[in-house]
């Protein structure tokens, strides 16, 4: 194990909804716990086992340990194993504090030209990274993208760098269909009450054909409907985001056109692809960061991802600290 001085912690959607419902599915909390898991810091102590950190290393951290070598980790999908440990999923303490425990294998070194907001914004962005690969975008591959948060935006990013030709985002919200445009959409389409069907229309007529790929990230009924609706024969809808537990959907409509519907969770084997990324200048993320609060005013930060202000809202947990 290592200890970490914690530098620059993310506010996902996930955090936000704990704070305020208090559980997510079976995911209940009981106890006082630590949220935050998408986070960066620096190596204070390592554990005498640990060879590939030393202090001073500044080091972004994997939210999901598996606690045991069972089957699911002997095939490399150690994020399907029952018993992981993940940072602020009840019971597990995340890592929104000054100082934070990790196990070292999920510590990963960053590089001197990569930042401890890029190395934070890793989390996010692995989501993208394994959604896209479960997607089997590739080289000229035409990409659906419902929903333009903080998950879309990742999933736009990841899905032009694997060599999707055309990119097409929808949302209800104007303003962040525009960063979607910023960070490499090639079209958006804002849905205001549109039935799925023409939703899905409204995609195949701006690509010009039905996408091979949808990646659904919104969670809402209608959402996963119009994604089912407009993924060409014989392709993929990926649904990243969560809703309700039982949703209604054409099934019958994705069968008889061979649609593959796909689930994701959380991701695995992703740290060392977003770093390499990052480290190169393939991918640029620091759009996304669009509000910064110090770890006092953590209330706030929340507070402004509740109303769902700006993109991501990163917390500053090193008072020493005076970088943005």
């Amino acid at each position: 194990e290592v200890l970490l001085r914690m530098h620059s912690v993310g506010i996902c959607g996930s955090d936000v909804h704990y704070w305020q419902h208090g559980r997510i599915g079976d995911f209940v909390v009981k106890d006082p716990m630590v949220l935050g898991h998408e986070a960066s810091g620096t190596v204070v102590k390592v554990g005498s086992g640990v060879t590939h950190l030393k202090p001073g290393d500044r080091v972004a951290i994997e939210p999901g340990v598996p606690r045991e070598m069972d089957e699911f980790c002997k095939s490399g999908r150690y994020n399907l194993s029952p018993t992981i440990f993940f940072c602020a999923t009840p019971p597990d303490d995340g890592n929104l504090c000054r100082y934070y425990k990790h196990s070292a294998s999920y510590c990963y070194k960053l590089p001197d030209n990569v930042t401890f907001e890029e190395g934070a914004l890793i989390e996010p962005l692995s989501v993208g990274i394994h959604a896209c690969k479960r997607a089997g975008v590739t080289l000229g591959s035409k990409v659906f993208v419902s929903g333009s948060g903080p998950i879309g935006l990742v999933n736009v990013i990841v899905a032009k760098m694997m060599g999707a030709a055309v990119v097409v985002v929808t949302d209800l919200s104007a303003s962040r269909l525009q960063k979607a445009k910023e960070v490499g959409a090639d079209f958006t389409i804002q849905v205001k009450n549109e039935t799925p069907q023409e939703v899905a229309s409204k995609v195949e007529s701006v690509l010009g054909c039905m996408p091979e790929i949808t990646v659904e990230c919104t969670g809402v009924q209608a959402c996963i409907q119009a994604g089912i609706y407009a993924t060409r024969s014989g392709g993929t809808l990926v649904l990243v985001g969560l809703g309700p537990e039982m949703v209604t959907v054409p099934i019958v409509n994705a069968a008889v056109r061979e649609v593959d519907i796909r689930g994701i969770f959380r991701y695995c084997n992703t740290w060392p692809v977003a770093i390499a990324l990052l480290a190169s200048k393939r991918i640029n993320v620091k759009p996304l960061v669009t509000h910064r609060f110090p770890l006092e005013k953590a209330l706030e930060a929340f507070e402004t991802t509740k109303r769902g202000e700006g993109v991501k809202v990163m917390l500053k947990c090193d008072p020493t600290d005076q970088n943005p």
